[in-house]
């Protein structure tokens, strides 16, 4: 038997999930792109590719988690923070953009 949402949960639940539904199709390629640089990484270490080698691969790999870490981060601000149906020039939505702003450039 499954759990069963009652009515007012279920509206709820959308709102939570709504920014990584909509963004599934772009998240997911992301993780697959990381998984190729995970395999990417694997087949270096068994073929004992060089110390630089091994470097770039991992820090490729380091940027394209931060990017999914930014575009997760981003949508929990923009979704949860912030009411998404504020103006854009209201004074909380230009906070979480100068958050959002300062996110970007630290997981560079």
């Amino acid at each position: 038997m499954g759990t069963r949402l009652e009515p007012a949960t279920a509206p709820m639940l959308w709102r939570a999930m709504a920014h990584i539904t909509r963004d599934k199709d772009k998240l997911i390629h992301r993780v697959r792109r990381i998984r190729g640089q995970v395999d990417a990484i694997e087949k270096a270490l068994l073929a004992e590719k060089e110390c630089t080698d091994m470097l770039q691969l991992v820090s490729a790999c380091r940027g394209a988690l931060n990017g999914l870490m930014g575009q997760l981060i981003e949508g929990h601000i923009r979704f949860h923070v912030i009411d998404p149906d504020d103006k854009p020039k209201s004074p909380r939505a230009q906070a979480a953009q100068e958050l959002l702003d300062v996110l970007k450039m630290y997981l560079r």
